[in-house]
């Protein structure tokens, strides 16, 4: 069976295919939300959890549509609505939804809850997101590289902010795809040193650069994302403003990057926080594609996850 639950875990020419099939899922719709032909439903009359432990936005639209484009159909819980490991087991919920769906995605906080759904589910479990790693974004981002600018492979990818469950799949996807990684960041919210050990491990150079400006020379993919969760107390908020207000993404920072460099964010953003309004809407900003590419990319996923 085929578990989707982070990209070092997942071998490096299943991840290749499954960006090359995003590829051609994207490019034979041409855009357009049509339905596919029988041939091309690979879920059809199949059923899909999606779990959501956390709220979202993005994971929740993209993973239905896509399902739906492939014929299959969602049911959408809640973590209210199941209660994870409050009173029946994560396990047991594995194996009894495993007799009712076909496939699980879950969204949730903590990696154990996944890597305990995994190991007892029957059915293919995929990570929508957990505290540590957002693999599905990680694809997504390859793919709209990819199509802007060729092979990541051997690029420079420059990471703004805080070394979060983000960051860390971008490094995850540095060993595996074989590109270099540098982190810019106060001290405090420096990467773990498993993730940025895995890329080394693999090869890649990943550097820890405290000017902003010097980290981005040369970059050939500038990456942000939003300085505060939408859990964290208003005091700890006002600290990590203060912490990251250097690291914002401007057109200074955009401009010492190089007019080739391209502009990420996984999303929802703050404007004005972690990127201004004037790097979202500029010309190198591609995160509309990359938004979209959640779609591409997690169609590609779910297909290589029902080979297994």
């Amino acid at each position: 069976m085929n578990h989707f639950l982070d990209i070092h875990k997942t071998d490096k020419s299943a991840l290749r295919g499954i960006i090359d099939d995003a590829k051609a899922i994207k490019t034979a719709r041409a855009g357009r939300p049509k339905a596919a032909p029988d041939d091309e439903l690979p879920l059809k009359d199949r059923m899909v959890a999606l779990i959501f432990e956390k709220p979202s936005t993005r994971t929740r639209v993209s993973f239905d549509v896509g399902v739906r484009q492939m014929g299959g159909q969602t049911m959408v819980l809640s973590g209210s609505d199941m209660q994870l490991g409050h009173g029946e087991t994560i396990a047991d919920t594995a194996r009894v939804l495993s007799r009712y769906v076909d496939m699980i995605m879950i969204r949730t906080f903590d990696e154990a809850v996944l890597e305990e759904m995994s190991e007892h589910a029957t059915v293919p479990v995929i990570n929508g997101l957990t505290d540590r790693s957002h693999p599905c974004q990680i694809m997504a981002d390859v793919l709209t590289f990819e199509e802007h600018r060729g092979a990541i492979a051997d690029r420079k990818v420059v990471w703004c902010g805080d070394g979060n469950n983000v960051c860390a799949s971008f490094l995850h996807a540095a060993g595996q795809f074989g590109f270099d990684l540098t982190f810019t960041g106060p001290v405090q919210l420096d990467p773990e040193m498993e993730f940025v050990g895995f890329a080394r491990n693999a090869g890649r150079t990943v550097t820890i650069e405290r000017d902003p400006f010097k980290a981005v020379e040369g970059a050939d993919l500038v990456v942000a994302d939003t300085w505060v969760s939408m859990h964290d107390a208003q005091s700890a908020k006002e600290r990590r403003h203060n912490m990251l207000r250097p690291y914002q993404v401007n057109d200074r920072l955009m401009q010492a990057a190089g007019k080739d460099a391209l502009f990420m964010h996984c999303l929802p953003a703050h404007r004005g926080e972690e990127v201004t309004s004037e790097v979202m809407d500029g010309p190198q900003s591609v995160i509309w594609d990359e938004a979209e590419n959640r779609l591409h990319a997690q169609k590609a996923i779910m297909r290589w996850c029902l080979e297994g």
